[in-house]
């Protein structure tokens, strides 16, 4: 009997989506090297262009992405018991847990200067035509125009819709239940074509590792470095630390039961870096450690677009004072504060994928620095990503179990077999986007 040998496309399909990331990172470098040492300009734009590809593929995806996922989640709602308690403490603890993450990335990042001693040129740099202002912030949340919200990709104003719509369904009530069958349809399109994207990632990671390496080369390796360093320190210690304390003290659970029970969606979410689509295993997760499957549909999709601790918190809080130490700016105390702020309430921009980058240009135009700071940290980026979207994730788990443990919903049975849910969940491969229920 003859076998057929797998095709390349099939075996490529049966490697494991974190070796593939992996290749196309150190692809990437190696081609980058290439083009920047031997003046290969096609080679360099070739890169450019896969990267920006990539990049806008994503970003297709964000308005109708975050406008469904919210309106749904908010929907959901009606199903659950003390649904206004529920959801007013589900959002103050996502408040208080971003402010916990912003403050220890501010604490790094003031301890070991990440930006000093690049030594770039800033000439010919031109600052942002709008330097944003606390009032600039709030005022910007509400569109005066609904079509220039999705056409000009406004996160924060298109969740503001979002929420608005979802509200209005849930008065309105039956009668709006076509309308909410419509949108649970596009989210469903949505997030399948979603995951199509984020299947090429491995090919966007070359393209944006192998261009910023062919523009920059190895000048930026030491700040990086210890810029790098500082993302995943700041991150393993609120993953860790921050977590399990909230877990212990707050939720009187036990934290290694936690992990053991999180850690499929945890991984998943370090190796697809993206928690829209980890969202389904995030919310089996979730309910499998105890948390009530009506309030786990509403919590964990609107964290997944609204919950990012590592993106919207850690990463734009020492990224600004690396941004501002490469350039030469000085932050006072109330840039600091700032930060703190737009890392709080602007968190919905970060819409579950490239959001940490929307997320710092935020940051650095409400502080007037130069947006072309995004462009140093685009070299590794994918690197940090894969971090920060894990921290992400756990973050939109821990928040439903603590205010279901504080309700005295929390199944504390479930939450205590860890095995089980563990052994149930896929552990390798990133499985097909489903919509929550």
């Amino acid at each position: 009997m003859s076998s057929t040998a797998p095709s390349a496309f099939g075996r490529l399909r049966r490697t494991p989506f974190w070796v593939q990331i992996v290749a196309g990172l150190v692809l990437g470098v190696v081609l980058g090297f290439v083009a920047r040492q031997n003046d290969v300009s096609w080679l360099t734009n070739t890169l450019d262009t896969i990267g920006k590809l990539f990049v806008q593929l994503l970003k297709l995806a964000v308005p109708p992405l975050v406008f469904t996922a919210i309106v749904v989640s908010i929907a959901n709602l009606r199903n659950v018991t003390n649904a206004a308690r529920l959801a007013v403490r589900t959002l103050l603890w996502f408040a208080v847990t971003s402010l916990i993450a912003v403050s220890i990335g501010l604490g790094i990042g003031l301890l070991t200067d990440p930006g000093k001693g690049t030594n770039l040129s800033t000439s010919g740099l031109k600052p942002p035509q709008d330097s944003g202002s606390w009032l600039d912030f709030l005022t910007g949340i509400i569109p005066t125009n609904i079509a220039d919200a999705f056409l000009k990709v406004n996160v924060l104003q298109i969740v503001f819709l979002a929420v608005v719509a979802g509200a209005a369904i849930l008065k309105v009530g039956a009668k709006a239940e076509p309308i909410l069958k419509l949108n649970e349809s596009l989210l469903e399109l949505v997030q399948t074509a979603l995951w199509w994207v984020i299947r090429l990632a491995p090919l966007g990671t070359l393209g944006l590792i192998g261009k910023s390496v062919a523009k920059y080369g190895w000048d930026l390796l030491r700040p990086l470095a210890t810029f790098t360093a500082d993302i995943y320190v700041g991150c393993a210690l609120v993953l860790f630390v921050v977590y399990s304390l909230l877990l212990r003290f707050v939720g009187g659970l036990n934290p290694l039961r936690f992990f053991q029970g999180a850690w499929p969606a945890i991984q998943l979410a370090f190796v697809s870096r993206s928690s829209v689509g980890t969202l389904p295993v995030t919310r089996r997760v979730a309910e499998r450690l105890g948390v009530p499957s009506e309030y786990a549909s509403f919590a964990v999709p609107f964290g997944a677009t609204t919950k990012m601790d590592g993106c919207a918190a850690i990463y734009p809080s020492i990224a600004a004072i690396f941004v501002a130490q490469v350039y030469g700016v000085h932050l006072g105390i109330g840039d600091y504060l700032l930060i703190a702020f737009v890392s709080v309430i602007g968190s919905a921009a970060t819409a579950g994928l490239t959001g940490a980058i929307v997320m710092l240009t935020l940051t650095l135009s409400t502080l007037g620095l130069p947006l072309e700071g995004v462009g140093l940290l685009l070299a590794i980026d994918p690197i940090l990503d894969m971090m920060r979207t894990a921290t992400n994730v756990a973050g939109q788990v821990v928040v439903p179990i603590l205010v279901s443990a504080r309700e005295k919903t929390l199944d504390l049975v479930a939450y205590n077999t860890p095995k089980e849910l563990y052994d149930e969940a896929p552990a390798t491969e990133p499985p097909p986007v489903a919509v929550a229920a």
